[in-house]
Parts: structure tokens; sequence; C-alpha cells
């Protein structure tokens, strides 16, 4: 049940909710917080910020506070590598990492959760690379005061989900990189597929244990590739050999070296001529020639998904397609962007 009274005669009186200030381009956040005792001083502050009235509120057995509400949902929608704001601000509680590591969202059942109205959850995008500390969710009652029993069906909604939220933390590879081409082989060119890989690689904490150049020839590449495994690494990156070009044999020198669960090609931009598979239990990626020239390519979004343990087949490049296209910004900001998402 909720009343109201004018905020003149509410001196001694107990704020139930957080009260909001909002200066334009200057501030948002909590002027009053909940439980706070009236004054006489806190009259005009009230009346600056819009409030007029302030309401009494007495909850029945079917009715839930706002506060009680998000402590609610957000300890059964966050999961493993996450944790929460220490109590709820304006009503809302934030899901935080607790690891860097890649964002995974059960969106179907977000959406389900959404759907029952009164409450709400907002988080950034499956599949994005996040920071420790860095907010990935938030979620609230929308009203002050709220049904119960619709609370209690959002917990039951991400309960059975198990979770809605995570974040993986990603695994340190050790790493062979297999750079292809004649033109590097034979010192026509300088490479500099290396730096850009070796710089991506190390970001996410894996380590680089052998770079090895092959010329465009299958058996040697197929070679280099069982002799990386023999000494040790545990995720090879092919480079460069990935075109339609006569002489762009990489794609067969995986193969030849026993790479099964092979899928080349997707529908990203750019990096169409992207392979993705798998030498035993090894993952292996080939990247294209794109991936020296363009900034962010179709490997900067696989390869957080390969380090969090999944594989990449033909369903997951096809979902790929909507979002894959990148703009080519003169500014990159990877991954507070589009692409991808």
């Amino acid at each position: 049940m909720k009343k109201t009274v004018p905020v003149d005669k509410a001196v001694g009186m107990v704020l139930p909710h957080d009260i909001t200030e909002i200066v334009k381009d200057g501030f948002k956040g909590r002027a009053f917080k909940k439980g706070h005792i009236i004054q006489a001083q806190d009259i005009d502050y009230l009346k600056r910020l819009g409030k007029e009235h302030i309401f009494i509120l007495k909850l029945g057995p079917e009715e839930i506070h706002e506060n009680e509400a998000a402590r609610m949902l957000a300890s059964v929608l966050s999961g493993n590598g996450t944790t929460l704001s220490s109590e709820p601000v304006e009503g809302k509680i934030s899901i935080q990492a607790v690891c860097d590591g890649l964002l995974k969202i059960n969106e179907e059942a977000l959406y389900r959760f959404n759907l029952l109205g009164e409450v709400m959850c907002a988080t950034l995008q499956t599949n994005t690379p996040v920071k420790k500390g860095e907010t990935i969710a938030a979620t609230r009652l929308i009203p002050l005061v709220g049904n119960r029993s619709t609370v209690l069906e959002a917990v039951e909604v991400a309960t059975a989900s198990n979770p809605i939220i995570e974040v993986k933390e990603l695994r340190r590879a050790k790493v062979s990189l297999i750079i292809t081409g004649n033109e590097v082989f034979h010192g026509k060119i300088e490479d500099k597929f290396e730096t850009v890989l070796r710089e991506k690689l190390e970001a996410l904490g894996s380590e680089i244990i052998s770079v090895t150049f092959s010329p465009d020839d299958i058996d040697t590449i197929a070679e280099t590739l069982t002799n990386a495994i023999g000494a040790g690494a545990d995720l090879l990156v092919t480079s460069g050999g990935m075109s339609v070009d006569p002489d762009d044999v990489t794609r067969m020198g995986i193969e030849k070296a026993g790479a099964t669960d092979c899928h080349y090609g997707t529908p990203v931009l750019p990096g169409a001529m992207f392979l993705s598979g798998s030498i035993g239990n090894i993952p292996v990626l080939g990247l294209p020639a794109c991936g020296m020239f363009h900034n962010i390519t179709i490997f900067d979004l696989i390869l957080p998904r390969i380090l969090a343990g999944e594989k990449i087949g033909r369903e997951e490049f096809a979902r790929m397609g909507h979002g894959g296209l990148c703009r080519n910004c003169k500014n990159c900001h990877y991954p507070v962007c589009n692409f991808g998402k």
C-alpha cells in the first residue's frame, strides 16, 4: 500500500527509497539514501529535485520493495566469474566481472526474464571481452513496489537457466605461429604478421613458444604443424595462404597435418577466408592476409572464444553474419562497437 504526504510535512519521516539528482552534463547519482530521516533543512533541496510528496509505505504480503527485489534478482542472474555491487543504489544492483574473460549471456533466458514486465536486466552483449571489475549487467524492479509473485517467477526463470550471466576466464595458451608464404620465407619481403599476432595473443595472457616460417608447400606446412604440437603447443595459428590464389596452400597443409572439423569461410568482413579446426584436441586457426592490414578482424572475435574452451563450427560462424561487418573506423574503439555483436 502506498500513501503520500506533502514534503513540507515530512520532517522526521524515513525515506522509503533512494532519491536521484540529475544535473545535465554534470552529475547523476543518489542525493538521498533510502532510510534517511528527513530534516527541516532537506525540504528546499527535495523541492529543487521536484519532490512535492513523499511516499508512506506499508507493504502487504504480496508486495515487495525494489531493494529486496534487486537483491533476489541479482543473486540468481549472476554466475561464475561475476560478483555483485555491495548494495542497491537507486533500486538497482550492478553485476561485475571478477576476472578478465569472455562474457556469456543466455540470450533466450534473458528475453524470457525481461518479458515478465515489472523486472528488468540489461547486459553487455554476449561474447564481449571484459576486464576485471567492469560492470557487465544491472538489474532492478521497475516500480518502487511490485508484485512478489512476479519477482518469484523471474527468480525461477533465472534459476532454471543456470545462469543467465557468467564470465569465462581465458586459458593461457602455449601458441605456435606458422607464418606461410614464399615471399617471406625467401626473404623477399619483411614479415609483419608476427608482431600483430604476438600483440593480440599476449594481450589475452597467452604465450608464444615458437614462430616458424614456411614456404607455400603443403608437406612443409603439415610437418611444421606436427612439429609444433610435439614441442608442446596447445594452440596453432597460421597466417597467410588462405585465399583463392594457386600458391595459397596453407589450408591444404592444415588438413594434411590431420586437422578435423575444419570450417573454412565466414560471413565476417574482414575475415571471410578464415579457418577454424583442430588437430586432435589442439585448436588450429588459419588467418588470411587481411589480419595484417586491418586492426580488427574475425581473429579478434574468435580467439577469446577459443581460449574460453569453445569450439567454433559452421553454425557459430553463420550466426556471426549479423553484425559481422566492420565499419573500419578511423579511430578504432573495439570492443566498444557493434562489430561481431
